[in-house]
């Protein structure tokens, strides 16, 4: 073949690879993005914000790309997507926004703005710890309601599962008729929800537990992968004020402000309780001043965590966690038997990697149990130590 010819023949495959690139690239440009809008069915003002709108449609124009809109109610499905990051695009309710916001997604914005949940009461019901054994009425499982009932009780104390009968039904303020009517002993509902509803009843019920505000409404949130072009559409077409354009009425942009309110919702799924009964709860600070006093640091995270960098002079005490991460944990499936070789008359501080960690939680309630004199809480742990400056050590 003469140089000519073979020139020839790297000239066409150079144009057959050019244009099979440029025919990738469109279609790349044009492939297709995925959406899962969740919608709770307990939450009519949700559920009606989407339900009458070609989503796919107009995602597509906002976008320029075609969109797959899956819809969902089931929302432990939904939660578990989040985890895996199975959707470029998510519209759902925010503690389904605090979990994305926690696996690579960022939010764009909010339907509303913020909003707080109540835990009433039948009347007689004096506080959260006589609800053991009592019956429960919550929206379906999963939902913000039952969400936030689950937290509310960690935080103060008392596992959903000590309830004798809990029931989910997909109607919120069902819960409100069934406490007065004495069928359930309690329900969690917006505080708005229940305000209306007490002004027309005589029957008052009893607000044993409030949250903090959290974020209302719906929240749209995207990949962080996404491209700026991709998230300035996106949030172009969240604030229209043209239902059409938008698919749910006018949205407010999210702004650095709101984090703190899903950082708070999301700690609700999983998150330590504030107190430990029995067990004295302080902070690194405190924490630094006992062991300089003699008091045993005990460290119950990993072996490979604690040579990364720990707090000196602490003990590293580790243990397999097979127990569920909730207060009404069994101690019987951990290991705890590394707590027999402290000595149980020093004062005895017990700290793992920060208050979504259960790991010195459970030591702390199980050294107590067990006849330690004196038991500390670092429930900030490792994070809380090394955020304050605090020396650290490493092997």
């Amino acid at each position: 073949m003469t140089d000519r010819s073979k020139l020839a023949v790297f000239s066409s495959s150079l144009r057959t690879i050019l244009v099979a690139a440029v025919l990738t690239g469109a279609h790349a440009s044009h492939a297709q993005m995925t959406a899962m809008v969740a919608v709770d069915p307990s939450s009519p003002k949700d559920a009606l914000g989407s339900a009458y709108v070609d989503l796919s449609v107009s995602l597509a124009k906002a976008t320029g790309q075609d969109v797959r809109v899956d819809r969902n109610t089931n929302f432990a499905d939904v939660l578990r997507s989040t985890r895996t990051g199975e959707y470029d695009i998510y519209v759902v309710p925010p503690h389904v926004a605090a979990s994305a916001l926690s696996h690579g997604y960022i939010s764009l914005a909010a339907t509303d703005k913020v909003e707080t949940f109540v835990l009433v009461a039948k009347p007689g019901v004096a506080s959260v710890k006589q609800l053991k054994g009592t019956k429960l009425y919550l929206a379906q499982q999963d939902s913000i309601y039952s969400y936030m009932a689950k937290g509310l009780l960690n935080e103060a104390g008392v596992s959903i599962h000590e309830a004798g009968d809990v029931q989910y039904k997909n109607t919120s303020g069902a819960g409100l008729i069934a406490v007065s009517l004495g069928v359930a002993h309690a329900t969690v509902v917006r505080k708005a929800e229940y305000q209306e509803w007490a002004r027309n009843q005589s029957t008052k019920l009893v607000v044993l537990l409030e949250s903090k505000q959290v974020p209302a409404g719906l929240t749209i949130l995207v990949k962080k992968t996404a491209t700026d072009s991709q998230r300035e559409r996106l949030s172009k077409w969240a604030v229209g004020s043209n239902p059409a354009q938008s698919g749910l009425g006018k949205l407010r942009l999210t702004t650095p402000q709101d984090s703190a309110g899903y950082e708070y919702l999301g700690g609700l799924g999983h998150f330590t309780p504030g107190q430990l009964a029995g067990v004295t709860r302080i902070s690194a600070k405190e924490a630094a001043e006992l062991i300089g006093q003699g008091a045993q640091m005990v460290d119950v995270r990993s072996e490979k965590e604690f040579k990364a960098k720990h707090i000196p002079g602490a003990a590293s005490v580790p243990y397999l966690e097979k127990s569920v991460k909730d207060i009404s944990f069994d101690a019987k499936v951990d290991d705890f038997s590394a707590l027999d070789k402290l000595d149980k008359n020093k004062p005895t501080v017990f700290g793992c990697n920060g208050a979504e960690c259960w790991k010195s939680y459970k030591a702390s309630k199980v050294a107590t149990e067990r006849g330690f004199k004196k038991v500390y809480w670092l429930r900030g742990g490792l994070p809380e130590w090394e955020a304050r400056g605090l020396p650290l050590a490493a092997d």
